[in-house]
């Protein structure tokens, strides 16, 4: 049973330290497991990670929070790594950038799709972490306090490192070995279902956070259309002065609307972005930040 020997490996690396698990309808002696290492154990019913991450950051309170999956892939030992880190650099999210050399732990597929869904929301958000997609965090009590949580699966580490750099909160990122999971371990993680979910999950946030970049993509998409199926028809209107044909006349002529419609609305959406932004930054800065005393 992985979770036991998670909870071990931190009871021994992290001492004091109050390590959680939250059971999320498992059907084998999870709780059970985990109580006798050690662990206080919680329950979410709803199914989900994404669910499981909003409780946990609901009900627990402390400075600093280390997120960890229960299956032993990665190193415990990285753990006080992580931790000073953040705490010496005063980081909001240290991310555990995930290294191996065994192709079991990181199959080739997740690891190409890894890159392309680490590299788009960058390419949007802006470049900080390698590994958007890891299980191993650190997080400040203003990050966890001041973070939405509004997914519902694995795709809660996009949100993670979107809301990280969409406020642009002070974010590091430090190599942690991976391996693969132990004999009679089973990843609920589908590579193609939740990569689409993920996939979405960005989509969906950019629409949230950046309405103005996505409207205005399909405004310039909308008019460019309009034009190319617009300009041959005037073209010739203005030489025979007869429209020859009428509905590409009035496919282009309402592809154009929409696209100044679809401008309109990203301007007024972003306007709502922004002060959404600004609530969740009020609300990070609620909660004071947690310095090492150097005086």
């Amino acid at each position: 049973m992985t979770v036991g020997h998670v909870v071990e490996k931190f009871t021994r690396h992290m001492p004091g330290a109050e390590i959680y698990v939250y059971d999320n309808n498992s059907t084998d002696r999870t709780v059970d497991v985990a109580r006798a290492a050690g662990a206080i154990v919680r329950t979410e019913r709803m199914q989900g990670k994404g669910y499981v991450v909003r409780r946990m950051f609901s009900d627990i309170d402390a400075d600093f929070y280390i997120l960890i999956d229960g299956d032993e892939t990665y190193e415990a030992e990285a753990a006080p790594r992580l931790l000073e880190h953040a705490y010496e650099h005063g980081l909001d999210m240290v991310n555990g950038a995930r290294v191996t050399d065994r192709p079991a732990a990181y199959r080739m597929g997740h690891v190409l799709g890894n890159r392309m869904l680490t590299g788009l929301v960058t390419m949007i958000f802006g470049r900080r972490l390698t590994d958007m997609l890891s299980g191993y965090r650190v997080f400040s009590k203003r990050f966890v306090k001041s973070f939405p949580a509004l997914s519902q699966g694995f795709e809660t580490e996009t949100e993670f490192t979107i809301h990280a750099l969409e406020l642009g909160l002070p974010v590091g990122e430090l190599k942690t070995a991976y391996v693969e999971r132990p004999p009679g371990s089973v990843s609920k993680l589908s590579t193609y279902k939740d990569g689409i979910r993920i996939l979405c999950t960005i989509v969906q946030i950019v629409k949230l956070e950046k309405p103005f970049l996505l409207f205005s993509s399909i405004a310039a998409v909308l008019f460019v259309l309009g034009l190319g199926l617009g300009i041959p028809v005037v073209s010739f209107y203005l030489r025979q002065g007869v429209v020859p044909r009428l509905p590409t006349a009035l496919l282009a002529t309402a592809l154009v609307l929409l696209s100044f419609l679809s401008f309109v609305c990203g301007l007024i959406l972003d306007t709502i972005a922004i002060a959404r932004k600004e609530q969740k930054r009020l609300t990070y800065l609620s909660y004071p930040a947690v310095f090492p005393d150097r005086r």
